[in-house]
């Protein structure tokens, strides 16, 4: 059955797939018929995405991207790829007058400089094919909005978000596409901590015009989008995922 949004015959890599968007990511582009590569610092979280991936051939890669050597591990055991999911990430909640060095390097290492080398060395190292695709994990947050005590995270998007649209102007004449997602908040395991509590979350959706957060299987849909054959003629865009909170 025809298909424009279609994986079959690609190999992608997926950073930070051991939970939340990244899990979620690899998950779907393997059912959409990708040989997936899985990357991730904690092994057993990496274990239980690989288990739940569908069909056969996948790589999983355990890599701290704190960690500068990690890129060169994962250039030498990663294939060529079709397309690339940047979606590992932390963050820190810290007001401006409180930001110190060690939380604005840690935060920047694995946000920022990780996915900009990491794709640096994918171009130099041919292990993504001309007519390849791109994709990062942005944020409302840094580029769209804002939040109180979360201006480094915010930085570290903004920054990700300039990166993209200027590699996708240098990367066009290897006809390698280069996009960005912008997920709005999204329901994953941090929710469920118990930091923040019930009511304080529904008070929260209520900023949102379609009143919930979103899914991690929402965003990787739309990852599923710009890795696909569907958006051949997109480069240097950013797809807002928000529920409608920007509108407001």
């Amino acid at each position: 059955m025809y298909n424009p949004f279609s994986l079959e015959g690609k190999t992608i890599l997926v950073t930070g797939a051991s939970s939340g968007i990244g899990r979620a990511a690899a998950i779907e582009c393997s059912k959409m018929g990708a040989t997936v590569v899985i990357t991730g610092r904690n092994k057993e979280r990496l274990d239980e995405t690989y288990l739940q991936l569908h069909g056969e051939g996948h790589i999983q890669l355990v890599a701290d991207l704190k960690e500068e050597e990690s890129i060169s591990y994962i250039i030498d055991n990663v294939p060529v790829l079709d397309g690339c999911v940047n979606n590992a990430g932390i963050t820190v909640t810290l007001p401006t007058s409180f930001i110190n060095k060690d939380a604005l390097n840690n935060v920047l290492q694995v946000n920022t400089i990780s996915p900009i080398l990491l794709t640096q060395s994918l171009v130099k190292n041919k292990k993504i094919k001309n007519g390849g695709s791109i994709v990062f994990t942005c944020s409302t947050s840094g580029v769209y909005n804002a939040v109180v005590g979360n201006a480094i995270y915010s930085a570290s998007k903004g920054a990700i978000n300039g990166f993209m649209k200027n590699a996708a102007l240098d990367l066009a004449a290897k006809n390698i596409r280069v996009n960005a997602v912008s997920p709005g908040m999204i329901h994953t395991n941090i929710l469920e901590s118990g930091i923040i509590s019930e009511e304080q979350l529904k008070e929260d959706m209520k900023k949102y015009p379609l009143k919930r957060y979103g899914e991690p299987e929402e965003v990787a849909y739309a990852m599923i989008y710009l890795l696909s054959d569907a958006s051949k003629w997109i480069t240097g865009s950013n797809l807002l995922i928000d529920g409608g909170l920007t509108l407001l």
